[in-house]
């Protein structure tokens, strides 16, 4: 626990998070009974979710379109639908984002406009993170920056990687034009390394569910490595085409299948980490079932 922090219990025994066995601390599962367990520092507490919202600071919570994973005076985590943007685009003012949801559900409490401190694609579920302080958003930007979060991720791509296990490692610049990431030569001098971590969860006819983990963070890099690996997500409608083969066969669905499973980082204020994990919304469990069935 960060010097000067307070101790902080687990949820309490009111919390269905508990009943349900959905808390672990430190990897040992947390019953109802553990509700007043006062935690000492350096543990981590994790919570399991099934759905999104369905595990809050003071349990299961859904206030709109919004769905509260976890909130104290710190900072919010919620589950970000697809479709919808983390933050406002400046080319698309009309369009909805995350942020106004959460601006929103906070102005009916007096509380101010959410900080962001990282981003999903518009078209890519998962949780997201946002802080309610300056000093929050700060702490939590620099855990950021120097890639101590773990963030995983899964995904549905064409065909199967080989090997099962291995690390993308890919160097990337931004074109701000075309909004797209462009591979360039290593040490590039406006490029940087993108570094992905995957391993093949399941194997289907022409497809396969990955689980990947971040080392670094750039935007659409997911995206962009996995085709340029020769392995598309479907769905995928910028990174397309050569250098990756045609699909062997083409699988249809409305984004690409691409869901930020699991969140963890250290609480800003208390020094607690704090792991979140969050099942595949779905559209993705259909698309499962649909590469099972073929």
């Amino acid at each position: 626990m960060a010097r000067g922090s307070r101790a902080t219990r687990v949820p309490q025994k009111g919390d269905r998070s508990l009943e349900r066995g959905r808390v672990w601390v430190d990897g040992v599962e947390q019953g109802p009974g553990d509700g007043a367990r006062r935690l000492q520092g350096g543990e981590e507490v994790r919570l399991w979710l099934d759905r999104p919202g369905s595990a809050t600071r003071q349990g299961p919570r859904r206030s709109g379109s919004l769905d509260i994973v976890f909130e104290d005076r710190d900072l919010l985590v919620v589950a970000k639908p697809a479709g919808l943007l983390t933050v406002p685009h400046p080319e698309q003012p009309e369009a909805a984002s995350l942020v106004d949801v959460i601006a929103d559900y906070w102005r009916s409490h007096g509380r101010r406009t959410p900080l962001a401190v990282h981003r999903l694609d518009r078209d890519t579920s998962g949780l997201v993170v946002f802080a309610r302080t300056d000093e929050a958003q700060e702490a939590l930007k620099d855990q950021f920056a120097s890639r101590r979060p773990e963030r995983v991720y899964l995904a549905v791509v064409h065909g199967t990687p080989s090997p099962d296990r291995a690390a993308w490692r890919t160097w990337l610049t931004w074109d701000p034009r075309a909004r797209v990431q462009r591979p360039v030569e290593p040490h590039h001098p406006r490029g940087y390394e993108a570094i992905s971590r995957y391993e093949v969860q399941r194997r289907f006819t022409g497809a396969s569910l990955l689980q990947v983990g971040l080392e670094t963070g750039k935007r659409h890099q997911i995206r962009v490595q996995a085709w340029l690996a020769g392995h598309p997500l479907i769905g995928e409608r910028i990174y397309t085409g050569p250098p990756a083969p045609a699909p062997v066969r083409p699988i249809e669905f409305a984004r690409q299948a691409l869901h930020g499973t699991r969140l963890a980082f250290v609480h800003p204020r208390t020094g607690i980490r704090l792991a979140f994990d969050l099942a595949m919304p779905a559209d993705m469990h259909a698309l499962i079932g649909m590469l099972e069935a073929a």
